[in-house]
């Protein structure tokens, strides 16, 4: 699929010949594909707004969907989008100009949300719970004026599995990033398509692709950080036993609400013993 360009979307020009490549490439795309058919995410027709860093993760999906859509087997139209959040030395042009080689539709906003964190956020606390809420919010307003019913965000199979150890950890409930779910104001759908996708793949699939990484300074530079700790311990573990990490994702998608301890999701008081005595045979 990738030796004929005249047969590819122009996001993958210049991708590598090899044989690792290639079935890298494949098993991501398998995976988004998976998990858009799974979660239900496609409505015909539909418009989407593709969040876009400038990180590998949003490189990834970015490419992945538009080549679904560029073979006829994702009906909808993408609308990639850049929050320029005013971060000092924030390379601003990087973007745009990628976008526009790539012939992908884009719009670039700028909301100096920097300013705004680094006046709320005391000295030595983390940016990362007010910065994402104000990126969060200036997102679905362009989502709206631009007419689309969804904002797709590039997490990962990683970002999920460690949102679940930060809540079990930190927050004391079993909860993580669904890859699909409606906003608080019920008008928009947020989807993750890179659910099934792991956070090495799309490291080894943006850097063979030479995309122009953008790095966050703002939370990426502090020291400490909750997910942090976690994804060293997941690192440890998956270090000790390779496949961890996709045992435990696999976890979360077979729930058995009968042997947790919510009554809200399993009626434990209701639950009956039969009437009849048990007689062995």
């Amino acid at each position: 699929m990738l030796d004929d360009h005249d047969d590819i979307h122009p996001l993958f020009s210049g991708a590598p010949r090899t044989t690792e490549f290639k079935k890298l490439r494949k098993r991501i795309v398998r995976g988004a594909r998976e998990a858009i058919e799974q979660y239900g995410m496609v409505e015909p027709g539909a418009k989407w707004l593709v969040c876009m860093s400038g990180g590998k993760d949003s490189y990834t999906m970015l490419a992945v969907l538009n080549e679904l859509k560029w073979r006829g087997l994702l009906p909808v139209d993408l609308l990639a989008c850049n929050l320029d959040q005013g971060q000092p030395g924030f390379p601003a042009t990087v973007l745009p100009e990628f976008l526009e080689k790539m012939g992908v539709p884009h719009r670039i906003e700028f909301q100096d949300t920097y300013s705004v964190v680094m006046d709320k956020i005391p000295a030595g606390r983390t940016f990362c719970a007010l910065c994402s809420r104000l990126r969060r919010g200036n997102l679905y307003r362009i989502a709206r004026e631009e007419g689309c019913s969804a904002v797709v965000l590039g997490h990962h199979r990683d970002d999920i599995l460690e949102t679940f150890f930060m809540n079990l950890f930190h927050g004391g409930r079993l909860a993580t990033m669904p890859p699909k779910l409606v906003n608080e104001e019920g008008d928009l759908f947020v989807y993750r398509p890179l659910a099934h996708v792991a956070e090495v793949d799309c490291e080894k699939f943006a850097r063979a692709m030479q995309y122009p990484i953008i790095p966050c300074d703002l939370c990426g530079s502090q020291d400490g950080l909750q997910r942090q700790q976690v994804k060293q311990i997941l690192d440890g573990w998956e270090a000790n036993s390779p496949g961890r990490r996709q045992i435990m994702f696999r976890a979360l998608m077979n729930a058995r609400p009968s042997h947790l301890l919510d009554p809200t999701l399993f009626d434990f008081a209701g639950l009956m013993r039969e009437e009849t005595p048990f007689s062995p045979e």
